[in-house]
Formats: C-alpha cells, structure tokens, sequence
C-alpha cells in the first residue's frame, strides 16, 4: 500500500490550493471565491468534475448550472454522465416561456429563470453551483426545477461557507459540498 503523501489529491484538497480568495468584490465586504485558477488547471478541473460525475453516475437524467460559474460546472459534469445540461440564467437570457423567481444575494437581489419546457415530469436533477452562500440562488433554483415538473435529486456545490448558514434555506433538500469553509 502507497504513504497517504503518494496518495492522490481528494477534490477538497485541489480546491483548497486552487480557489483563492478575493476581498471586496463585487462589493465592499464581500470575499469572493475565484475558481478561475481551478479552471485553468487542466488535471485539477478534471479531477473535480470526475470526482462529481462518480458520485452521481445513474442517479440522475439532467444537471442543472447556475449563471455563470455553476455552468462551467455543470456542463463537463452532465457530458461525463452523458445526460443533458440545463442552464438557469438571469431574467431576460432565455427565450420562449420560462418561469421565474427572485431571491436575496449576500449583496442584493436578483431573479433567475428557467425554461418551461426543460425538463419532462420526474426528471431526477443534479443542481450544480460553485459556492452556496446565504442559500438564496440555490432556493430559488431548486423551486424553479420543481415548478418545471422535476426532481431535485441533490444540490451540490465546489464550496460552501458555513458561516453564511445556506443550508438552513434548504430544509429537507440534500446538500453535498466538496470542501466546506
């Protein structure tokens, strides 16, 4: 058997060397998760998106990304489980008839829609983000895919700041983190 130091990295050990933190942005107070320099690094990005697409390999038929991080996610992730990718995006991005839903951010507010006709009744969802914060997108995401008749299966997220107490908009929904902080 290997030491543990020839072991290979676990996905929370990549993402606590390449996700840096960035102070004030987009708004005074604010420590904004970078996750471009996991992006950049072709093995580690790999090993994340395996490491997602193992733990939800014939569990699901479609994963969700949320605008915009959340798509780079999700997208490699649903290609991997060979199921197809639904985005979630800003009000007025998508066309034909959508459902909607506003929620708060840690620094306002926004809306966020799906399209009516993205998902058959039961579909069995990954909702995919890179960080769940104060849980607002998340919520809302998860409503949406509900109200587009299917399933939440799980919502899982790269980071999770607990100090931010996301979880507790989620009551009864499956969170999975990658590294919690």
């Amino acid at each position: 058997m290997s030491p543990a130091s020839d072991a290979a990295p676990t996905a929370a050990d990549l993402l606590a060397r390449f996700v840096r933190d960035v102070p004030d942005f987009p708004s005074a107070g604010v420590m904004f998760k970078d996750i471009a320099p996991l992006l950049a690094d072709g093995p580690a990005f790999g090993a994340v998106v395996g490491d997602l697409a193992d733990r939800y390999r014939g569990t699901v038929d479609a994963v969700v990304g949320i605008e915009a991080r959340g798509f780079m996610l999700a997208a490699p992730v649903a290609v991997t489980l060979g199921v197809g990718f639904v985005p979630v995006r800003k009000a007025g991005k998508l066309p034909g008839p959508v459902w909607a839903a506003e929620y708060a951010l840690e620094y306002g507010t926004a809306e966020i829609e799906v399209q009516q006709d993205a998902f058959g009744a039961g579909r069995r969802v990954l909702v995919l983000d890179d960080v769940l914060a104060t849980g607002g997108t998340a919520e809302a995401t998860c409503e949406l895919v509900e109200r587009a008749g299917a399933e939440v299966v799980e919502l899982a997220v790269l980071l999770e700041l607990a100090f931010l107490s996301g979880r507790d908009k989620l009551p009864g929904r499956p969170v999975h983190a990658l590294l919690t902080v």
